[in-house]
């Protein structure tokens, strides 16, 4: 059955894009551009198609410019995505305008979405974010929640793939937590806590292939590090790769072995796929949620094979298989 969707023609929906992109061998183009529109459902609630089509043109420049070389000339990609970015905050500060005059009117449909939440929630002492702290806080989310999950996802499809002892364990959890619920009851955040080894893989997963190369950071005194003087104002530069491979913190560091994670788990700043300290990025439990959800519905009712066994990873500029991880499905009786 092919998907209908919501858009495109009476009845046959986007079946003839879904054909068409397949037929050119980029059928992930057609799920990447509409997680792009959803993820702007779940933020801020865009439902204008025309205008989400919009945004995420101006936010497609953003992200071809978020790692890129470091000139701010007209036609660069910084360039573009720092104007990209504006425009973004613009259109943002403008949708929360409208949104403060609909709550304050009691507009019966306001929806319950994050920028509603940012929006009536204050911090500790009762203050709230003004437009444009509210803007940049959503171009973030969108940012860190638009390929880092996917990529995070795209690695545990490989994994399990690869490692079928690991998830048959997966599996066994996961229907375990099926039968204990009534047929038809959607997952609730208490099956969610109970996925602890489906977490340690995807954990794992992350440590391996961590969708974040690294983190820049802001020395805020001098200090001294393994013999190294470090200034005041100096950008450094927090490899996760190096630090999730290396052996120091993670024996046998190339073994796919989600035991690392049970107890006490990694020393603290080792494992850093969400960053660390106050930094840390916000979206870890969105992540964790989105994941767990994918791996329940998943391995609960397919098992897979890769279609090519010794596909590469390339680093563009998150990790990624070089042809796209295609594989082949086998559904599984629940």
């Amino acid at each position: 059955m092919f998907p209908h969707g919501n858009m495109g023609w009476p009845i046959i929906g986007e079946t003839l894009e879904f054909l068409k992109l397949g037929r050119k061998g980029i059928p992930e183009k057609f799920i990447n551009d509409r997680m792009q529109k959803f993820s702007s459902k779940l933020f801020m609630s865009l439902d204008d198609h025309v205008e989400a089509a919009k945004f995420y043109d101006h936010f497609a420049v953003l992200l071809a410019g978020l790692i890129s070389i470091p000139i701010d000339l007209p036609g660069t990609s910084l360039h573009k995505a720092i104007r990209a970015s504006n425009i973004l905050r613009k259109y943002i500060a403008e949708i929360v305008r409208q949104r403060k005059l609909d709550i304050a009117e009691r507009v019966e449909s306001v929806p319950q979405d994050i920028l509603s939440h940012m929006l009536l929630t204050s911090d500790e002492n009762g203050q709230f974010l003004n437009d444009m702290e509210i803007a940049d806080r959503i171009v973030g989310l969108l940012v860190a929640g638009h390929d880092t999950v996917s990529a995070a996802i795209t690695f545990i499809v490989k994994y399990l793939a690869e490692l079928p002892h690991i998830y048959e364990e997966v599996q066994n959890e996961q229907r375990e937590i099926l039968r204990s619920k009534p047929k038809g009851e959607l997952l609730n955040w208490e099956d969610i806590s109970r996925m602890k080894y489906s977490w340690n893989v995807a954990r794992e997963a992350m440590r391996l292939a961590s969708p974040a190369q690294g983190f820049f950071r802001e020395a805020i005194t001098n200090f001294t590090y393994a013999g190294f003087s470090i200034q005041k104002g100096w950008k450094i530069y927090w490899s996760t790769y190096s630090t999730h491979k290396d052996p120091n913190y993670f024996p046998n560091p190339e073994t796919f072995d989600p035991s690392r994670f049970e107890g006490n788990g990694p020393a603290p700043y080792t494992y850093i796929p969400f960053g660390g300290g106050p930094h840390m990025c916000p979206g870890n439990v969105y992540a964790r949620l989105v994941i767990l959800v994918f791996m329940h519905n998943v391995v609960t009712r397919f098992k897979w094979e890769k279609i090519f066994a010794d596909e590469r990873i390339i680093i563009d500029p998150l990790p990624k298989p070089a042809k796209g991880l295609p594989i082949r499905l086998q559904p599984q009786c629940t």
